[in-house]
């Protein structure tokens, strides 16, 4: 006689991988419970990364547009976010009750293969079976073991967001995208910023056009940026944090923000005993179908480590519970993932860089557009970047688009749709032969595209 479950899926953590998981399965006509361990559900980048960042910088943008910082500090502008994030909320709550999922709020463990116990944010355990199950319990700070995260000048990306100082002074310690995107904000908020990258560069993965235009615009904001160089300890008092760094430099702040990556949340929920591995990261260990060493226990999102990106775990999640409720799915994250870092003006990208090309001998040309030449750009105001198309000298294939600037992340999807044809389809020409509105920002596809025409003719 075959087992009995409460329910045949069971996702832990209402991010977006857990999401995309749970109404995949419940559209699937399937009895699907949500396990979320705050108090609403959204998870990690609802309510301590993506939605509160963005909105925080976007907060911060307009003030830098209309000069309006009087009676303006970071406490006021947090406040700001907490309307988009409860908009958020509803819109996902939406989802589940319209969907008839249960959600149950609190913490769950394993107890076998077959059963989670869930530690009830209002009291009590309810023991919860499930045919199948979903981790998306995303991921956290990294926090060295010698920096005392328990005291009010050291935060990091989470805590700075709950934070109640209103610091003058900065250091950011970490250059990643999140290092970036914060010294941004806080020097669009007038805060003066020290950014310590520990590598030589800032953001080595993009290309390096991308890279110089970000590194002089940091510099042209007021922050001062300090590469190769990593931290020997931590002090903080009442007064201020002191970063001591091994090149002997001491570097004084009112706040330290630690932002020197983050680790999976697979701690703490039964999973050694059933036999899932993980990293030293804390990334949960799986096949290309998001299965772990428990074939019906899948994991998706930041538990899973790259790409680590709130656009490609909703896809996860779906394809996961495809697989999960199938037994079989075809589609996979594709080839052409944009990449988009909010930063002050925003980049974005897609497909290879320079230094790719050069490395793979692929005889490439580079094709411009700066905003400052654009009739959309001059109108709002918004002349700083620009967009770079790389393409094959011989075939005029699509490579690479990298954008800096005003709505970076939103132009970029125009040429990750051409990229990703196969074929002639794939070419410069495409630009060239189509019309654009005039006057937009994606005409600034036509120009680049003329641009690079020009270099090979």
């Amino acid at each position: 006689m075959a087992e009995t479950f409460d329910y045949d899926v069971v996702v832990i953590g209402s991010g977006p991988g857990g999401e995309g998981a749970a109404m995949k399965s419940a559209k699937s006509g399937k009895r699907v419970a949500m396990i979320e361990d705050k108090p609403l559900v959204g998870g990690n980048c609802t309510h301590r990364g993506t939605i509160p960042s963005k909105a925080l910088r976007q907060s911060i943008q307009m003030l830098a547009d209309t000069g309006a910082f009087a009676d303006q500090d970071y406490q006021s502008l947090l406040s700001s976010a907490q309307d988009v994030i409860q908009a958020q909320v509803d819109v996902r709550q939406g989802h589940y009750d319209r969907n008839d999922l249960d959600v149950y709020h609190g913490r769950g463990r394993f107890v076998d293969d077959h059963t989670v116990a869930v530690n009830m944010t209002s009291g009590g355990v309810e023991r919860l079976t499930g045919a199948g199950f979903l981790i998306a319990t995303g991921s956290h700070p990294y926090h060295p073991p010698d920096v005392d995260f328990t005291h009010p000048r050291i935060v990091d990306s989470d805590s700075v967001l709950k934070t109640d100082q209103n610091p003058r002074t900065i250091t950011i310690y970490g250059a990643g995208v999140i290092g970036c995107e914060y010294a941004s904000i806080f020097r669009g908020l007038r805060i003066k910023t020290n950014l310590i990258n520990s590598r030589h560069q800032l953001l080595s993965f993009l290309d390096d056009e991308i890279i110089d235009a970000l590194a002089y615009h940091l510099r042209d904001q007021g922050a001062v940026i300090r590469h190769n160089e990593e931290y020997e300890k931590v002090e903080a008092d009442e007064d201020e944090v002191r970063l001591y760094l091994k090149s002997n430099k001491v570097i004084r702040s009112d706040v330290l923000l630690w932002a020197q990556g983050r680790t999976g949340n697979s701690a703490g929920i039964g999973l050694e005993d059933l036999g899932i591995k993980t990293d030293e990261r804390g990334s949960i260990v799986v096949n290309e179908n998001y299965q772990t060493a428990q074939p019906h226990i899948y994991a998706v999102g930041d538990v899973v480590g790259f790409p680590s990106l709130a656009s490609a775990a909703y896809d996860q999640g779906r394809f996961a519970s495809t697989h999960l409720v199938e037994g079989v799915c075809d589609t996979h994250l594709i080839e052409h993932m944009p990449t988009g870092i909010y930063t002050i003006p925003e980049i974005s990208s897609v497909g290879m860089n320079e230094k790719e090309l050069t490395t793979k001998k692929i005889p490439y040309e580079v094709g411009h557009a700066f905003f400052r030449s654009l009739a959309r750009a001059q109108i709002t105001g918004r002349t700083t970047g620009m967009l770079k198309i790389l393409f094959h000298r011989e075939t005029l294939q699509l490579l690479g688009i990298h954008c800096f600037g005003y709505q970076a992340s939103e132009i970029i999807h125009i040429g990750q749709v051409i990229i990703a044809q196969e074929g002639e389809a794939n070419s410069l020409m495409y630009f060239i032969n189509t019309t654009f509105n005039y006057p937009t920002m994606a005409e600034a596809y036509r120009v680049a595209a003329l641009n690079g025409l020009n270099r090979v003719q």
